[in-house]
C-alpha cells in the first residue's frame, strides 16, 4: 500500500489535533492501517470495546478526515466499513515570526516561473500531477506549462529567476538576502554517492557554490506525489545562502567574500538569481531543484531581505 502522508499545521488543523487527542482514536488508526477496511464490530472486538465507544470513536476520525467509511450490505441489514486513510501523519510547526517582522520582507518563487535558462540533458519539469512535456528535451524548458513545476532537474547549465528589488520600493537598506531551496545532484535513476557542485550567481555574480552528496532516491519524499516513479530523485536537503555585510554563508558556513555592497543589490530593480553548474565545476554532477508538492520541504525558492 502506498503511503500517503498528511501535515498538520496546530494552529489552524484543530480538528485533527482533536482527534489524535486519544489513545483509543490513535489504536483505531493503527488497527486499520495493519489489518485493513474493518467494520464496526469488528474494530471494537479487536479493541475489547463496547460497540457504543467504538462508533463515537470512529465518528470523530471521520469528521477530522482521517478515516473514510463506506457502508454495504451485511448479512443482516447494512454495516459501515471504516478505512484509514493516511499512513503518516506530521505535525508541523510554521515560523511565522519572520512574516509578522517589519524588518523582513519574503518572497516565494516558484521554480517553474525561471525567466532564462540554459539546461542540458537529461533533464525534465513535472508538476505535482504528471510529466510536463518529454523527457530529456531542453526545448520543453520553454513550455506555458513550466509554471506549474514542482521539480526540475538538468545535468548542465541553470535556471535564473526575477525576484523583486523591495528595497527600491521603500527606500531601506538591506543588510543581508538569503536563498533558501530544497537541492539535490542528479543522475540517471538515483545515486546517493553522486557528488555536485551547485553554484548560485546573484546579479551575475556568482556567490560561492555548495557539494551535494548525492542524488536521493532510498525512500519517498515526503510530500513527493504516489505516482511519481520510485526509481526517481526523491527529496533533496534544504539549504541556504546568506548574503551580509561579511560575505556569503550556507548554513553558517563561509564560503565566499562576497558582500552586499559587491552585488550591487541597490542599483537594481530587480534581483536576478541564477543557479546551475558551473563550467568549471570540480563536480560536475547535476541538479535536481524540489518545488512545493515534492520532496521533504513543501516550499519553493525563497528570497528573504533583511532591512
Amino acid at each position: 500500500m502506498e503511503t500517503k502522508l498528511l501535515t498538520v499545521d496546530p494552529m489552524k488543523d484543530t480538528e485533527v489535533v482533536e482527534a489524535l487527542g486519544s489513545a483509543t482514536r490513535i489504536e483505531i488508526l493503527n488497527l486499520l492501517r495493519l489489518k485493513g477496511p474493518l467494520n464496526v464490530n469488528d474494530i471494537a472486538a479487536h479493541m475489547k470495546l463496547p460497540q457504543s465507544t467504538a462508533a463515537i470513536n470512529i465518528k470523530s476520525l471521520e469528521k477530522a478526515g482521517l478515516i473514510e467509511t463506506h457502508t454495504m450490505k451485511a448479512s443482516k441489514g447494512n454495516q459501515k466499513i471504516c478505512s484509514s486513510v493516511y499512513g503518516e501523519i506530521l505535525i508541523r510547526f510554521e515560523n511565522r515570526s519572520t512574516s509578522l517582522r517589519e524588518d523582513v520582507v519574503a518572497v516565494s518563487m516558484p521554480i517553474g516561473l525561471f525567466t532564462e535558462f540554459e539546461v542540458g540533458p537529461p533533464c525534465g519539469l513535472c508538476s505535482v500531477h504528471n510529466v510536463i512535456g518529454m523527457l530529456d528535451v531542453p526545448g520543453v524548458f520553454l513550455d506555458p506549462q513550466r509554471m506549474q513545476a514542482a521539480l526540475l532537474w538538468f545535468t548542465r547549465g541553470y535556471v535564473e529567476y526575477k525576484f523583486p528589488n523591495n528595497a527600491k520600493v521603500n527606500g531601506r537598506r538591506i543588510r543581508k538576502v538569503e536563498f533558501s531551496a530544497e537541492l539535490s545532484s542528479e543522475t540517471p535513476a538515483t545515486n546517493s554517492n553522486w557528488p555536485s557542485d551547485i553554484s548560485i550567481w546573484v546579479n551575475g555574480i556568482k556567490a560561492g557554490h555548495w557539494t551535494s552528496p548525492g542524488d536521493f532516491g532510498d525512500r519517498r519524499g515526503l510530500y513527493s506525489p504516489s505516482w511519481w516513479k520510485l526509481s526517481g530523485s526523491q527529496y533533496g536537503k534544504l539549504k541556504t545562502w546568506s548574503i551580509d555585510d561579511q560575505g556569503t554563508w550556507i548554513d553558517g558556513t563561509m564560503v565566499s567574500m562576497q558582500t552586499i555592497t559587491s552585488l550591487g543589490l541597490h542599483d537594481h530593480h530587480s534581483i536576478r538569481f541564477r543557479i546551475g553548474i558551473d563550467e568549471t565545476a570540480g563536480n560536475p554532477g547535476g541538479l535536481n531543484i524540489f518545488g512545493k508538492g515534492f520532496g521533504d520541504f513543501d516550499q519553493d525558492i525563497v528570497m528573504s531581505l533583511y532591512f
